[in-house]
């Protein structure tokens, strides 16, 4: 659910100001605590110029009404890729000094080699120090760097809170929560005080510690050396094929893929153990499609591909798809190799194949030939289900980002006994070095050749969504149900009355019962949207993959300026509201003659179950009524937009962070007026 404000800017005067005044009395309260006297004038400069450095950071972030003009010289040079030379830290000291809290402190003169020490200090914790914008974007690959045109990343979303965004987007990307930001929040905080005293090492590696048990208490594992942290579900990919290479005969490997086309892009080539990405989270340059060093060669059968649809978009049939698993199965033993079988569960559009009674059939048959490594990253799944399942002996991949809403890149591999007892003997492939440290693994023998560095953004987005996961436990699972069913049932009834759109009909998870579960349900509603230039009565023709991209990026952007004042009068609120959904998706279609159309995807998440903790003095039926009367939303700016193609199609807006003004285009209820409303 959004927010609204009244139709002003959202602040005013030169936000780095501010930001410079809560950095430094953050820094500043840690240091009284410590300090039994007065602090030392190098730990004086190293909390006036982090402090600074946020400040940059932060101003270079802030668009929009309220950004200063021309903010001082300092701002622009402690905002670089690179610190300042000790000459240029002195000449910004005489500034930032009279920024300090005391007389005694303003008072200090500091000599160059005070300076000297301090540019050394600064060198090496320059990437560690800024606001948590800027640092959850570390650690990712160029998908999550922000747009400097707009202050989104390549999912459309951002790195803080969005609220006036009607958002429905957890089958791809969500920006950050309220309450996620706020956690990850105060790890960057005990992040920017650790570096003061030259700890953040231990700091990190003890949050990355801590990220690991969290995972594990959530799914019912014996502790966190179960779990390896990953930036994404396809550096999980890499991590259970390294591992699926460990197997005791030491064979190659066969890896099954179900559905990669609804999975991620790079994950072909990340399940044959070559760079997926021209970037990694470690390294700004790889050959993206070579080998990464250290993996089994690369046989014609190394990968394997099991559709879920046929050519006119329609499912499998079970039977088939058991077959065509079974022979790939049996093709690779023979020829002497190990298959590494993936279940999806659930994909981009909400299948999910093989079966549970087809896997453990298949484990009884095969048993020491196949591990099996669960695909789970839409995370739609009760806990107990996934440890189940480890405790059966498969290994899952899970995300804190699609279903949770967590911040994109926040995956992880959770490990069954036997994959964990393999971690003590052979090392992993060096190649891995360019995307994981040991930090993210449990400690073991295997991690010897990776980097000790941690990878400080991703720990800050999985705690963020720990947040919301966490959130989700403290309801009741019948609750939970009952909360879905409420707002899908209304998504649907919305999308029946809308002529604009058709729904996909999805098949329910067939998954084995558990007391008071919830994800026996179809939580992602995909949906064509119909072609420009047909009528409510005509035969309906969706849109085709590409146009329906394009309609998802001006969904996300404000419409407004496309049409005079007095021209949308009823739809302007739905012009300039901002519509986060999920990617489309290509399906087959037989209307366009073979060709793909672009399945859009309205997804319940976890924060819609749990609300924000904004949301506290509402009401459930409210406040899902109002999530009800988003989507509603949505569905009309996509008729909007379907009627008026080619006018917008000129215009080609951009997504944008915030409306045009700042503000929601909303006749504006204050928050005060929503929360009263119960």
């Amino acid at each position: 659910m959004r927010l609204t404000f009244p139709d002003r800017t959202l602040r005013t005067g030169p936000a780095w100001i501010i930001r410079h005044g809560l950095e430094l009395a953050l820094l500043f309260e840690d240091i009284q605590c410590r300090e039994e006297t007065q602090p030392s004038v190098p730990l004086l400069l190293k909390a006036s110029f982090a402090a600074a450095r946020t400040a940059a950071l932060f101003e270079a972030l802030d668009e929009g009404a309220g950004k200063s003009a021309s903010p001082p010289t300092w701002v622009s040079l402690m905002g670089g890729g690179q610190p300042p030379s000790p000459a240029t830290l002195m000449e910004i000291w005489e500034t930032l000094k009279t920024y300090l809290p005391s007389e005694k402190t303003r008072s200090a003169t500091p000599s160059l080699p005070l300076f000297e020490s301090l540019y050394s200090w600064l060198t090496k914790t320059w990437p560690l120090i800024g606001p948590l914008e800027v640092l959850m974007a570390a650690g990712g690959d160029a998908r999550l760097q922000l747009d400097p045109r707009n202050g989104l990343n390549h999912y459309g979303c951002s790195h803080r809170p969005r609220p006036w965004a009607a958002t429905f987007a957890s089958s791809t990307a969500s920006s950050v929560s309220e309450r996620g930001f706020a956690a990850a929040e105060q790890v960057r905080i005990r992040l920017q005080r650790a570096l003061l005293y030259d700890c953040s090492h231990s700091m990190l590696l003890e949050a990355a510690g801590n990220v690991r048990h969290r995972l594990a208490q959530y799914y019912g594992l014996p502790d966190g050396q179960r779990v390896i942290l990953a930036p994404s579900g396809t550096d999980c990919e890499l991590a259970a094929l390294a591992i699926a290479e460990m197997n005791p005969a030491r064979k190659p490997v066969t890896n099954i893929l179900i559905a990669p086309e609804e999975t991620g892009r790079g994950v072909p080539l990340a399940a044959a153990g070559r760079h997926f990405a021209a970037d990694t989270a470690r390294s700004p340059h790889v050959p993206r499609g070579q080998s990464i060093e250290g993996f089994g060669p690369i046989a014609e059968d190394a990968v394997e591909d099991v559709r879920l649809r046929t050519p006119d978009g329609s499912e499998v049939d079970e039977a088939i798809l058991t077959q065509e698993c079974r022979a790939h199965m049996e093709r690779a033993i023979r020829a002497g190799r190990h298959v590494l079988l993936h279940q999806l569960d659930l994909s981009k559009t909400g299948l999910l194949a093989p079966n549970e009674t087809v896997l453990e059939t298949f484990s009884r048959e095969f048993r020491q030939d196949c591990d099996i490594v669960v695909d789970a990253c839409q995370a739609r799944l009760m806990p107990s289900r996934i440890g189940g399942w480890i405790q059966a002996g498969r290994a899952v991949m899970i995300t804190g980002s699609k279903f949770f809403t967590g911040p994109p890149f926040c995956g992880a591999l959770l490990l069954p006994e036997e994959w964990r007892t393999r971690l003590d003997h052979d090392p992993l492939p060096i190649g891995l070095k360019a995307y994981a440290g040991c930090g993210e693994w449990p400690e073991c023998k295997a991690t010897r050749g990776l980097s000790d560095v941690v990878n400080h953004g991703l720990i800050l987005r999985w705690a963020a969504a720990l947040a919301e996961m966490e959130a989700l436990t403290s309801i009741p699972s019948l609750e939970v149900r009952w909360r879905l069913e409420r707002f899908l049932s209304g998504v649907r009834e919305a999308m029946a009355q809308c002529p604009d759109v058709l729904l996909l009909e999805a098949p329910i998870p067939v998954r084995a019962s558990l007391p008071d579960s919830w994800d026996d349900m179809t939580t992602i509603l995909s949906f064509l949207a119909r072609a420009p230039g047909q009528g409510a009565a005509d035969e309906f023709i969706p849109l085709e993959l590409e146009k329906a991209r394009q309609l998802y990026h001006w969904l996300n952007a404000d419409l407004r300026p496309v049409f005079g004042p007095d021209e949308l009068e009823r739809e302007s609120e739905v012009a300039g509201l901002l519509c986060h959904i999920g990617q489309p998706v290509g399906v087959p279609s037989t209307a366009l003659g073979g060709e793909k159309a672009g399945a859009l995807r309205i997804s319940a998440g976890a924060r819609l179950v749990s609300g924000e903790p904004i949301h506290a003095n509402l009401s459930t039926e409210v406040r899902l009524a109002r999530e009800i009367a988003d989507a509603r939303m949505i569905l009309a700016k996509i008729s909007l937009i379907c009627h008026h193609w080619e006018r917008i199609a000129r215009y080609d807006p951009l997504p944008t962070y915030a409306p045009a003004t700042l503000s929601v285009p909303a006749p504006a209820r204050s928050l005060s007026q929503q929360n009263g409303e119960k």
